[in-house]
């Protein structure tokens, strides 16, 4: 494990071995932080959230509670996950809100989805396994699996395969998308839903 001796891990917070933490990032109470997970210098992870093995947090990035992040998620360089619908800093009656009056929802990014540069995700909403978010992209629905969305709002623009590269629709049979790097094949099941095959 390295963590900067300038990054600040609550104690509550459990981080699995081989994790790396750099500089001023923080970690909140009761994150949970999976095994080979990298968390880049200034990033921040709310209270409770969670991150799963194997995941890369880059620079600046800002993961609000209750984020979910499945086994080997991508966060790009100051990538914003956000957790309430209807923010607010005073209550109707002008008061400061306090911890109990925020009803806070969360982005769930599955497994193996990367979020580019600079993208916003506004909750709540869930990013499908192995999609991929473009740099920039302000996302406000949920993203399918293998999903390539950019845009803002973002809207769908393609497909990507587990390498990240976009997908090809076969010459021999269009029904089945093919990776350009891999050559892993891909077809449209039930209700659209793209899987390997």
């Amino acid at each position: 494990m390295l963590i900067s001796d300038h990054a600040m891990v609550d104690p509550s917070a459990e981080v699995a071995d081989d994790v790396s933490i750099w500089h001023f990032a923080q970690v909140r109470e009761r994150a949970n932080v999976g095994a080979g997970t990298i968390i880049g210098s200034h990033a921040y992870l709310g209270t409770g959230v969670r991150v799963g093995r194997n995941c890369k947090i880059q620079n600046n990035a800002l993961i609000y509670e209750p984020a979910v992040l499945e086994d080997g998620v991508f966060i790009g360089p100051a990538v914003i996950l956000t957790n309430d619908h209807w923010p607010r800093a005073v209550r109707t009656d002008g008061l400061r809100k306090q911890t109990a009056d925020w009803s806070l929802v969360g982005v769930t990014v599955h497994e193996g989805a990367s979020i580019g540069a600079g993208a916003v995700c506004v909750a709540p909403l869930t990013i499908g396994r192995w999609a991929m978010v473009g740099a920039g992209a302000v996302v406000t629905r949920d993203v399918d699996d293998y999903s390539l969305v950019a845009g803002s709002p973002a809207v769908q623009v393609g497909w990507v395969g587990r390498s990240g590269h976009r997908l090809r629709a076969s010459e021999d049979d269009p029904t089945i998308l093919i990776c350009p790097v891999t050559n892993e094949r891909y077809r449209f099941g039930p209700q659209g839903v793209l899987k390997p095959i």
